[in-house]
């Protein structure tokens, strides 16, 4: 197709705009909440998450935030989140990086009690939203287990469910119904730039 014959051109995306049109008469609608996982070592999980809360926020839907690993520090999308306490509930639960505390049975701990509230969130049935921030995290350093995360998730009914954090175990992978690795290109960091208020925090 010449990309100078406008005729061909409209031709081609009729074509594919029947295409869609058909696919989308054969879609349907789930049964429980979606689970999302999004992982791997690029930059960007955390926000695409706090992205799908501001969508939820958009339609007047009940959000709650657990955040796993990260500690009591101020964050732009916390601080952000708060101006809607009516909408958005927040939980940091972590006592900061592993490598800050150097003390496993507290991290165990702390992730323990993460995934006990998670799990009663989950299964109240009254958030359109639950965001499990760096549980991956938790996970990969043995924590919590695959199977106690399914576990809490299968409690979820139409309650949709977003886990971040990089090396996402394969059980969660084969669990989730969408799954996203981001994946780093460059990072400032590795130059020598300290991370920026507005755009890592």
């Amino acid at each position: 197709m010449s990309r100078t014959d406008p005729e061909a051109h409209k031709a081609e995306m009729r074509k594919l705009q029947k295409a869609q049109a058909s696919r989308r008469r054969e879609l349907k609608d789930p049964e429980r909440g979606l689970v999302l996982v999004h992982t791997g070592d690029g930059k960007g999980k955390s926000s695409s998450a706090f992205g799908v809360i501001a969508r939820a926020l958009g339609w007047g839907q009940k959000v709650a935030v657990v955040q796993f690993i990260k500690g009591k520090w101020k964050t732009g999308e916390k601080e952000f989140f708060a101006r809607f306490p009516d909408h958005v509930e927040w939980h940091v639960m972590g006592d900061g990086f592993t490598w800050d505390t150097q003390d496993r049975e507290r991290d165990i701990e702390a992730a323990e009690k993460a995934l006990a509230k998670a799990g009663d969130l989950i299964a109240s049935g009254d958030f359109a939203l639950v965001v499990l921030d760096e549980i991956n995290i938790a996970l990969r350093y043995d924590y919590l287990t695959p199977a106690a995360v399914i576990e809490a998730m299968e409690q979820r009914g139409t309650t949709r469910v977003v886990l971040t954090g990089r090396n996402a175990k394969p059980e969660l992978i084969e669990y989730a119904d969408t799954v996203t690795e981001m994946v780093e290109i460059k990072h400032a960091y590795h130059a020598g730039i300290r991370a920026q208020q507005g755009i890592d925090f």
